[in-house]
């Protein structure tokens, strides 16, 4: 586990992570770093029958798409978690259906093209790229220092406890 920790902490040296966290602030220091547009997008239909966020990585853009029915703060989590995958140049493979539940109207070998082109050598997604990716982005979260009270707000606000 410390040899996780150390790995992903090697990974994130050099990263700016704001202080007090803000999550668009995060994004474009993403963007900056990969010299590329970063377009994040609520997709219904991500769920227990589907991962709760998604990567996707196209020769204009990286593509994060996340939960919307979750809290604002596992919404965060979610988003990090994603681009923690893209921080440590992890890699997709779609064998499980996910894409095709999400994007039913998608021909699923042009699907399985797209992701093969923008993919530039992609090899199996693993668990241990799920781990670093969960490891990393509670390390950029917990360096961020204490939230910014507008996100304990929305936070509160979406489990009905006023500020």
């Amino acid at each position: 586990m410390e040899s996780l920790r150390r790995r992903c902490e090697r990974r994130l040296r050099g990263v700016r992570i704001p202080q007090p966290f803000d999550l668009d602030a995060f994004c474009r220091e993403v963007e900056a770093r990969r010299g590329r547009r970063l377009l994040r997008q609520a997709v219904p239909g991500l769920s227990s029958h589907a991962p709760c966020g998604l990567w996707i990585g196209t020769p204009e853009a990286d593509h994060v798409f996340y939960d919307p029915g979750t809290s604002p703060l596992h919404a965060e989590h979610i988003v990090l978690h994603e681009l923690a995958h893209i921080l440590s140049g992890h890699h997709l493979q779609e064998g499980d259906g996910s894409l095709a539940r999400l994007f039913p109207d998608l021909d699923p070998a042009a699907v399985s093209r797209m992701l093969n082109l923008s993919a530039l050598g992609r090899v199996g997604y693993t668990s241990v790229q799920e781990r670093e990716a969960e490891m990393m982005a509670s390390l950029i979260r917990g360096r961020s220092g204490r939230p910014p009270h507008t996100t304990i707000g929305r936070v509160a606000q979406a489990f009905g406890f006023t500020e």
